[in-house]
């Protein structure tokens, strides 16, 4: 990326991190970059496409996220781009885009000095770096497509279909699915379970479950919560997300026991009790990892370790 200069890396950088600053969860690696290409004015060398067919400037923005996620400036989780506290400090610290990504460089040698396998040398040579780097982002685009696979699949599933998922889930983690709702009215409730096989012993796990595209609110949390009982425990499980609100709903009861499950937590608990899941589970929403040699230095302070395997 000899051609774009310190100071026009530094302007992209800082006005992405601008754009996921306004989004507290932040936002899909493709939408901030299309936010990004639309708050800037392109050069026609940034507008051309390699040979791929991958736009320059998409590519060139996510070479300069590389120092802005070592740097512990960005998190980057299943295609998922946010801005972190330091991010925050680092844009209000550093206004000149020259400056701003000129640190982002410097915390990008100070990680990669601290990685082992013998690259301690200060001033590693570009080309190397740069090789780095894109075996990082070719990982990386990997993972964003499979994990947006896996996120079309499982919200375009109807919603008994979803149902039935959270109950073979539960079952492979050990528990007495003893109803699962038929279609039509459930009262709010979805899956009864219990830990034991005649639900003789407490607590009885409540299961609501939603498929839907928005985030579930405080009110719909609270709603839930109201139809557990003392020695109840809830589960809400969602194909979206939640609010700040309902986390901290949540997190804060002293009463009502109440465990929230989103589409990556569910995903990552499916995964990891593939193996207990029966066959009629597996077809419903079936898995096979696909492995490939992973870049050495994936870790760092901005790089999630999960790592969603590709749907058949």
């Amino acid at each position: 990326m000899a051609e774009i200069s310190s100071r026009r890396n530094g302007e992209m950088l800082r006005n992405l991190l601008q754009i996921l600053q306004e989004q507290p969860d932040g936002l899909p690696s493709r939408e901030a970059l299309a936010r990004l290409r639309a708050k800037m004015q392109l050069t026609d060398y940034e507008k051309g496409r390699f040979e791929n067919g991958a736009l320059r400037f998409d590519q060139i923005v996510r070479f300069a996220t590389v120092d802005a996620s070592k740097a512990g400036w960005l998190l980057k989780q299943k295609g998922q781009w946010i801005v972190t506290e330091q991010g925050r400090q680092a844009l209000a610290q550093f206004p000149d885009p020259d400056a701003f990504f000129k640190r982002a460089k410097e915390l990008y040698r100070q990680w990669r000095s601290s990685q082992p396998e013998g690259r301690a040398e200060e001033r590693p040579e570009p080309a190397e770096v740069e090789a780095e780097k894109a075996s990082e982002i070719t990982f990386e685009q990997a993972e964003e497509q499979a994990w947006s696979e896996v996120e079309q699949y499982l919200r375009g599933m109807p919603p008994y279909d979803f149902q039935e998922l959270v109950a073979a889930l539960l079952r492979a983690m050990g528990y007495h699915v003893a109803w699962v709702a038929p279609p039509g009215k459930d009262g709010g409730i979805d899956i009864l379970a219990w830990g034991d096989p005649l639900g003789t012993r407490p607590p009885r796990i409540k299961v609501q479950v939603k498929r839907v595209g928005q985030n579930v609110s405080v009110e719909g949390l609270r709603s839930f919560m109201a139809l557990l009982g003392d020695d109840d425990v809830g589960l809400f499980v969602t194909t979206s997300g939640f609010t700040k609100d309902a986390q901290e709903e949540a997190r804060t009861q002293e009463k009502r026991k109440v465990t929230l499950v989103d589409l990556e937590r569910f995903f990552d608990l499916w995964v990891e009790h593939y193996g207990r899941l029966d066959e009629a589970a597996r077809r419903r929403f079936p898995l096979q990892p696909s492995y490939f040699l992973a870049p050495r230095h994936l870790s760092g302070p901005g790089k999630s370790d999960a790592r969603p395997p590709r749907r058949r």
